[in-house]
């Protein structure tokens, strides 16, 4: 324990020196104060900013509809005789085969058959169309501050990021002068 209490005392003198040695090296004093603002000057910087924007259109659009309506008939038909004349076709070991082959080929020809027979009617029609464009403009954006202040009689300035105010903190430090010796003769 006794240890431990020496330690801590020899560090607490070590660092009261350091900061006494630092104080005799010029660095000082400091401390805070505030000072009358005498004019703040807004900054400006421009920057482009994106605002998107909808544009929009009317566009004409083709459109076919069939007219009338669907008639089975010829794919039945088609169907029939395709099977009956696969049937014909076929020998012993194929005949199945062959008619179902007729059949479908049948019908296919029937549907396009009938298919023909519909009425094409074709009309237009104007459709609102939109799309989302990016659109970049230069704007000007506030900054920071210029501000112009006096403490104790001399005029300073600086920048900041907030509008300072009537009035606006300063740190202060002091610090002797190295004296030279004179001779008086």
């Amino acid at each position: 324990m006794k240890i431990v209490l020496k330690a801590i005392v020899m560090g607490l003198a070590l660092s009261l020196a350091s900061a006494g040695a630092l104080a005799d090296r010029g660095h000082g004093h400091r401390f805070r104060d505030t000072a009358k603002v005498i004019e703040v000057t807004p900054l400006y910087e421009t920057v482009e900013v994106n605002r998107p924007e909808e544009r929009c259109w009317v566009e004409r659009v083709r459109h076919i509809e069939r007219v009338g309506r669907r008639d089975y008939a010829p794919t039945i038909v088609g169907g029939v005789v395709g099977g009956v004349v696969g049937n014909q076709l076929g020998r012993k070991r194929n005949r199945d085969l062959f008619t179902v082959a007729g059949a479908v080929l049948g019908a296919a020809v029937g549907h396009q058959y009938s298919d023909r027979d519909y009425e094409r009617r074709v009309y237009f029609t104007k459709e609102r169309r939109c799309e989302q464009v990016d659109r970049y403009i230069e704007e000007e954006e506030l900054v920071g501050y210029r501000v112009k202040y006096r403490y104790r009689g001399k005029i300073f300035t600086t920048r900041t990021k907030e509008y300072p105010g009537r009035r606006i903190r300063v740190k202060v430090g002091v610090r002797p002068i190295d004296r030279i010796a004179y001779n008086d003769h």
